[in-house]
């Protein structure tokens, strides 16, 4: 049988451009669109490998929670918990500005990828793979490529970091207008950034001279 085409998986973190069809999940992870299953599968499955390994699957971007709790369903319907351990979308909680606001949000780490620990053999390949919502598996053709431990543990620490980061929403070099203080309604340019501390240094013309300027993020706005 000639094999149909596919999208590939594209590298980590890189976002899908096209709107996928949606899709609608049954209490078992059965797909009720108007995919058939079976389009999905018409590969020849990988090489078994009997180590518990942590593997990359790419789904449509928007759907990864979707996605990973059809993937649950499917170990639980199909016996499968002695084969695939854990199913997670890494996310990481950051700190967005928006109108002079703090706000905390969820944000994916790797849009469009979720990760599964799993012993990879035939059948536990077979779950995951023609779950529906699910584009295949990072790694080389039809053998999917394990995480390395190092990459397992830096997107563990980052999910379970206490502080959350800020999203900063201009550069060193950005003009941008102060909207607070002594100097409100300046316009400045951005000369330094400190994450940590959330504040921005902003060159700013006072009497002529350029004068550094230290703020909060939220004392600043891009122009």
């Amino acid at each position: 049988m000639a094999k149909k085409d596919e999208k590939k998986a594209k590298p980590i973190g890189e976002e899908m451009d096209y709107d996928p069809e949606p899709i609608y999940l049954d209490d078992t992870g059965s797909s009720s669109s108007s995919q058939d299953d079976t389009s999905l599968l018409d590969e020849a499955p990988p090489k078994a490998n009997n180590e518990k390994l942590w593997y990359v699957i790419h789904c449509y971007s928007g759907y990864e929670k979707k996605v990973c709790q059809a993937i649950e369903q499917r170990i639980n319907t199909m016996g499968m918990r002695d084969k695939i351990f854990d199913v997670i979308v890494p996310t990481a909680e950051e700190i967005e500005i928006k109108d002079g606001k703090r706000r905390t949000v969820e944000k994916r780490v790797f849009p469009g990828y979720i990760l599964v620990e799993m012993r990879l053999d035939e059948d536990s390949w077979y779950v995951v793979r023609n779950t529906p919502g699910v584009t295949g598996f990072v790694g080389m053709g039809n053998d999917p490529t394990p995480l390395r431990p190092e990459e397992v543990k830096q997107i563990m620490q980052r999910m379970s970091e206490d502080s959350p980061k800020y999203k900063v929403n201009f550069k060193i070099g950005q003009k941008v207008r102060i909207i607070s203080g002594p100097f409100n309604d300046f316009p400045g340019t951005v000369a330094a950034i400190d994450v940590e501390k959330s504040k921005v240094r902003v060159m700013v013309n006072f009497f002529g001279r350029e004068t550094p300027v230290e703020l909060d993020f939220l004392e600043v706005e891009a122009m």
